[in-house]
């Protein structure tokens, strides 16, 4: 009788990794470092790709990684699936792995896809006659035809990815490694991909996600790691790791500094951050008889306004408020800039109260609001003051349609 394999608590284990290259000016370089011939000085500029990087994938958990370009993703990725070493720290994986890097990382250019599927199979440790037994589930999902049987460098990047997501997908991993590949092909094909992603984790399968898209983030990620240039920023709740992660994009994330994200004890508005020269300093929402509310009934007019103090000179500020969900997907929004609302410059010690006004129809439940205002000084972003899951509103409804908004549809039946 096979003894039981027993499982331990993480399918993934992520110690102190760091990752070193060594940048060269010149060929000559390369090799005179590789042969110790010049020792005077160093032939090369190092790039720490991963800089002491740790964090844990608990078993059946879904992980977000997210942050800049450069900020280390592909690369600890690369690591975890063993396609490249890390200079120095451990990775220990416990279950069998699929990923999903590159556009067809593994496959044998000269092969049609058929190989491939059989190269690539049984790279990840699957006999030929498990890779015969899974064949139709791969050729079916990737839809490619006759194609299959036409060497892969003639496909197009579509095809390329549809065999290779085909194939991570269908061979029933323990781990699955997605990289930035649930985006692409057609609408229909996203569909596809989204809806087996979400067959993995009703499965109770581990999965690490890197994607820019921060709404599928915080749809499918039970907690975040954040990275950026190298470094650990955080890991965390879902919403909280993508709010850092938005602090990082206009170079406001600060450890310890007055920049930095950090909740309003005061005002007890939630998260805020920006460079001070603009104070959100009121918010509220109103109904239709100008009466302030925290819910709205369905298909009713109302407004939500912010009163902004300015402490410096701004050319021409710009004033906008999102919607998401509890779960932190951003559902709507808008600002004075894509309303046309065009703003004059304004000056140091003024006050202005702007207000959006709009019809409600989400669906019913509780929203939470967000608010900012921002601008561009000398061509550059600019964030004055962001203050986001600041208030909560509610909804109320006695009609939820599908989806987040009710499209208030008039219904005709003839005969």
């Amino acid at each position: 009788m096979k003894k039981e394999e027993i499982k331990t608590e993480y399918a993934i284990e992520v110690k102190d990794v760091h990752k070193l290259y060594k940048l060269y000016n010149r060929r000559s370089d390369r090799l005179k470092d590789a042969l110790g011939v010049w020792r005077k000085d160093k032939l090369y500029t190092e790039n720490h790709a991963l800089d002491g990087v740790s964090f844990k994938v608990g078993r059946g958990e879904t992980v977000g990684i997210i942050g800049t370009n450069g900020s280390g993703k592909s690369t600890i990725l690369k690591i975890i699936t063993g396609v490249i070493t890390p200079t120095s720290g451990e990775v220990k994986v416990d279950g069998r792995i699929s990923a999903l890097l590159e556009l067809g990382a593994g496959f044998n250019l000269e092969y049609n896809g058929i190989e491939n599927v059989y190269l690539n199979g049984t790279m990840m440790g699957y006999s030929d006659k498990e890779i015969e037994a899974k064949l139709p589930a791969i050729l079916e999902f990737a839809d490619i035809g006759e194609y299959v049987y036409q060497p892969v460098k003639t496909y197009s990047s579509g095809m390329f990815v549809r065999l290779a997501f085909a194939l991570a997908i269908n061979i029933d991993p323990e781990i699955l490694i997605v990289d930035e590949a649930l985006s692409v092909g057609d609408v229909f094909f996203q569909a596809k991909c989204f809806h087996k992603f979400e067959e993995f984790k009703k499965a109770g399968k581990t999965i690490v996600f890197v994607s820019h898209d921060l709404s599928s983030i915080a749809k499918y990620c039970d907690r975040v790691v954040l990275l950026n240039k190298g470094k650990l920023l955080g890991d965390g709740g879902t919403k909280e790791m993508i709010d850092a992660y938005k602090q990082v994009l206009v170079g406001l994330y600060g450890e310890g500094d007055n920049k930095g994200g950090r909740r309003n004890s005061e005002s007890d508005m939630g998260l805020d951050y920006g460079n001070g020269q603009a104070v959100i300093e009121e918010i509220y929402v109103t109904d239709d008889k100008d009466r302030r509310i925290s819910a709205i009934l369905k298909g009713s007019e109302y407004s939500v306004h912010m009163k902004v103090k300015f402490k410096a000179d701004i050319e021409s500020p710009i004033f906008a408020f999102s919607i998401k969900d509890v779960k932190g997907t951003e559902i709507c929004g808008t600002n004075t800039m894509i309303e046309k609302a065009w703003m004059e410059p304004v000056k140091e010690g003024e006050v202005k109260e702007i207000s959006f006004t709009q019809r409600m129809m989400l669906q019913g439940g509780e929203y939470l609001l967000s608010f900012g205002v921002t601008g561009f000084k000398n061509g550059c972003f600019e964030v004055y003051h962001r203050l986001y899951d600041a208030i909560n509103i509610s909804c109320v409804s006695d009609k939820d349609t599908v989806g987040y908004f009710d499209m208030d549809s008039r219904v005709k039946i003839d005969g």
